[in-house]
């Protein structure tokens, strides 16, 4: 049986059909290249600049994320596009020195990293 995700965000329609962790290699990815550097392989802020951004980068795993993961299905990749905390990520790697080639995001690669994060975060205890 599949289930099918959809989140508005600015009038952009992401329908998603669930795929396995290996058929998701492009968000597993696209998560090492360019979030874990913050949010750790664990997706609980334990990343090597976790401490060094105000606020600190947080646990994605506990029991208040997920319910916002639930409440609200795409936070997740409303958070890549909006930035809601302004110029924080990119502030945050600049300060330190990292350098993280700019990606042209499609789609798709939302869906992925968005569907890579949930699965990994609806696993975590």
């Amino acid at each position: 049986m599949k289930t099918i995700f959809i989140a508005l965000l600015g009038g952009l329609a992401l329908a998603q059909t669930p795929l396995s962790v290996a058929e998701n290699a492009n968000g597993k990815n696209l998560y090492s290249q360019r979030c874990a550097i913050c949010h750790g392989a664990d997706i609980k802020g334990t990343g090597p600049l976790a401490n060094k951004s105000q606020p600190p980068t947080p646990d994605l795993t506990t029991t208040a994320f997920k319910k916002r993961l639930r409440d609200y299905p795409g936070v997740i990749v409303s958070s890549v596009i909006l930035r809601p905390n302004g110029d924080l990520i990119p502030r945050t790697l600049r300060e330190n020195g990292v350098k993280i080639a700019p990606f042209a995001w499609g789609v798709k690669d939302f869906r992925d990293l968005n569907q890579y994060m949930t699965d990994v975060i609806s696993k975590a205890r």
